[in-house]
């Protein structure tokens, strides 16, 4: 068979299974330290311009490792609108059923797929932009866990609702 035919229906492949896993308009990923998710560090998501007349689903994923020594994860986001006003949440997900065992897929390391916001209209024009800090504090004690270990990555996803 011609070279170029094979080399033609490869990329055409590629491109097609590509094109039939996405579902999202934006997914990133920012890696955490080794060393942990330091109490004050803050991850930021830039959100392309997207459709203004649509509504979309919000996630925010999260990594894990079997350093992770927590059932729950609180973190704390806030979305900044173009127009300069913002929204804080905190927010609460269990990360292990009552057993131990890890909720998320995978292996070594695994994956969760948080719920952030449903149906969530980007009206305003411009840049909004997603910053997200964990909040994690061990009982009787008021302060912040300095470094929170066992978090490998920290994720924002923004699927198209239907």
């Amino acid at each position: 068979m011609n070279p170029n035919i094979v080399s033609t229906l490869i990329i055409f492949s590629a491109l097609f299974v590509s094109a039939c896993n996405r579902d999202f308009v934006f997914d990133d990923y920012k890696t955490i330290p080794q060393i942990g998710w330091h109490k004050d560090s803050i991850t930021t998501f830039n959100i392309p311009k997207l459709d203004t007349t649509k509504t979309y689903n919000l996630f925010i994923n999260a990594r894990n490792n079997n350093k992770y020594a927590f059932s729950n994860l609180f973190l704390i986001t806030k979305m900044e609108y173009p127009n300069g006003k913002h929204q804080i949440d905190t927010l609460e997900y269990e990360m292990a059923h009552p057993n131990g065992e890890w909720i998320g897929t995978g292996g070594h390391v695994i994956e969760n797929k948080l719920w952030y916001k449903q149906h969530f209209p980007f009206q305003e024009k411009g840049q909004y932009t997603i910053q997200i800090g964990h909040a994690m504090r061990r009982n009787g004690n008021e302060n912040g866990i300095e470094f929170l270990k066992g978090i490998t990555d920290i994720g924002f996803r923004i699927e198209e609702a239907k």
